[in-house]
Formats: C-alpha cells, structure tokens, sequence
C-alpha cells in the first residue's frame, strides 16, 4: 500500500501546496545569503518550476476557454504558479545573474500571456502588455522623459497599489463560513490577480533595467579576474630568481617606462636599436646655462601701455573739463533739467542778498 503512494506522483494541488510552504518559509529568513535561506529558495523554485509542467501537461488551461470557465479552485493556479515563480528567480543572486533574470522575465511574460488569452488584462495593462511585447528588451513604465509626466506616472502607480492591496485585506477579513463559498473566493483570487498583475509590470521595469547594467558590465567575470592577476604575478616569480630582485622597492625608471620596454638607443656597435628623433634640446640647453634664475620682462613699459591702449584698457581725456563739457553737453538737450538749474540759481542770488556775509555772527561783534 504505501509502496503504491509512493510511486504515485503527487497531485497538482499538493504540489502547489509544498511550492507555497517553500515561499512561505523564506520570509523568516533574514539572511538571504545564508544557505538556509539559498536552500529553500532552490527547493521553492524546483517545486513552482513542477507546478507549471504539470499544469501543461494536465491541460489545465485552454486557450478556447474564457474566464467564467476556469473553475474557483483552478483560479488560483492562473497567477501563482508563473508569477511567483518569477519573484523567487529575482531573488537568486548566487546562480549565474543573467540567466536568472531572463527565466524570470520568461515566468512573467507567460502569466501575462495566460491573462490575456482569458481576456483579464484591463485596457491600461493590454496596452502596458502590448508595449513590453513590442520593446521588451528596453521595457520600462516610464516610456516619457518628462520628468512631471513620469512623477504623475509614478504617483498613479502607487496609489492604484494601495487601492488593490486594501480592497484584498478587506476581502481576507471576510468570515471563514463566507470565505468557503465560491463567488467569495472567486472575487479575492480575482483581487489577487489583480494586484500581482500590477507588481508584475513593475518587476518587468526592474528586470529590463538590470539586463541592460549587466550589459554593459565587462565580459570577464571577478573570479577570472582574479585568476589572472595570479597567474600573471606567478609568472612574474618564475621569471625573477632571489638573486634578481634589487634592493630598492620600486621598479627603475626604464622597466616604468614603455612596460620596461625603454633602453638605449644605440648598441654598442653604434646600430640603432629602436627610432629615434634628433631633437635641439641640446642647443636650447646650452642658451638657458648663463641666465637669471627668475622671469625677464618681455616688453617695456611704452610697450605694455600701447597694448592696453590697443585693447581699450585706456581711456583718454578725463578729469573735470571733460567732465563739465559731458555734462554742459546733456544740459543744453535736456530743457526740463536746464530751468530746474536756472531756479536753483536764482534761490541762491535770492539767499546770498537776504543774509550777507557775516550777519548770522552777533556775539563776537566788538
């Protein structure tokens, strides 16, 4: 009897329920790089990876079917399998990163594929869907570069998150007695697809971003990098014996020029050993033996003043006559400010007779 359990294979509904338990246990663990965390994260994905071939192979969706088909318990096998399928496979940082990403943009795009079939994509994720499939590679939810557009995108975005992830907490708060009954149950998996259809456009965004990182990230990875700094320094050591290593710790400045390519020119025999240019370094060097050890002056005084000249640095005239005669000039084309300067005039005539010279003076009068 158990013999023939055993050679039964498991059911999809509990295999569902083990590929579950497995994602389930990974919220517990705050270490994702620990090797708890890594083994459950493998056996979640091996066991959501089972689920979506026995669910090809059970024909368990048709594309001839539409929604009001599908059966309540077989409603939930439309977003759980593939998506979360695709959020542990982003999760994976140890397995080659690349590889992981693009099984995990597949898992996505194939949950996205089985809505649209069963026509459960709203018109603002059909036309997000027909994007990403036209421009996968560069997918993003941002498509515009205007940065008020992008911020009202984003806003949007975020508030029609909050509104699914309330309405399913309130449908989970729904008594057990309701929550048995079909039309209840239909309506939170329904919520749930919904919810998941949205982080699923926004995990697409990341994915596309971080493929075109790695892109343009160098082809070799750190690992044989490393490899191939010590395979060049234990070649540098076979080739350099004890008694080779000089004293001094830097390299001379013939091995730092060229790679240690730099040496004479010339043999011993005279024959030039590399090209060379004649340069009259030698000339230039014999004219600066006897000169001052500071700068000299390359022009005079007059010289410097008829530069400044020439560049306009210098005005010419100047001082009061010039002044009055600007002034005298303005005064004769502005009638307004010419009697303005006439009344003054005459106040002050007026003035200088009503008090003479010295009659505000009354106490030091002999």
């Amino acid at each position: 009897m158990d013999s023939s359990n055993a050679e039964q294979p498991p059911s999809l509904r509990k295999l569902f329920e083990t590929a579950n338990n497995q994602r389930h246990k990974l919220d517990s663990i705050t270490d994702r790089s620990s090797s708890t965390y890594q083994q459950h994260l493998r056996a979640g994905i091996e066991a959501f990876q089972q689920c979506q071939q026995l669910t090809d192979r059970l024909a368990v969706f048709s594309p001839n079917e539409t929604e009001d088909d599908i059966a309540s318990q077989d409603l939930q096998y439309v977003h759980a399998i593939n998506y979360y399928l695709g959020e542990l496979l982003r999760q994976d940082s140890i397995t080659n990163r690349k590889a992981v990403l693009q099984q995990a943009q597949t898992a996505y795009e194939l949950y996205l594929k089985l809505l649209d079939a069963y026509d459960m994509l709203s018109k603002a994720d059909s036309k997000l869907f027909q994007r990403y499939l036209s421009s996968s590679d560069d997918f993003s939810l941002l498509s515009t570069s205007d940065p008020t557009a992008r911020r009202n995108t984003k806003i949007a975005r975020y508030k029609q998150e909050q509104e699914l992830k309330l309405k399913l907490r309130s449908l989970a708060q729904v008594p057990l007695a309701l929550r048995n009954d079909d039309a209840a149950s239909r309506e939170i998996y329904l919520a749930e697809i919904q919810l998941c259809t949205h982080n699923t456009f926004h995990a697409l965004d990341i994915i596309s971003q971080e493929l075109q990182i790695i892109a343009l990230m160098p082809l070799t990875s750190p690992a044989a990098q490393s490899e191939e700094r010590d395979t060049d320094c234990r070649q540098r050591d076979r080739t350099w014996n004890k008694d080779s290593y000089p004293d001094r710790l830097d390299p001379p400045i013939s091995q730092l020029l060229n790679n240690g390519k730099a040496g004479p020119i010339l043999s011993k025999d005279g024959k030039p050993l590399k090209p060379f240019t004649l340069l009259d370094s030698r000339q230039r060097r014999q004219n600066e033996v006897f000169r001052p050890d500071h700068a000299l002056p390359t022009m005079t005084i007059d010289e410097y003043l008829e530069e400044e000249k020439r560049r306009g640095g210098i005005i010419a005239g100047g001082g009061q006559a010039s002044g009055a005669a600007v002034s005298q000039e303005a005064d004769e084309d502005d009638v307004q400010k010419a009697d303005m300067e006439t009344m003054k005039k005459r106040e002050w005539d007026e003035y200088v007779e009503a008090n003479p010279k010295g009659s505000g003076n009354t106490l030091n009068r002999g």
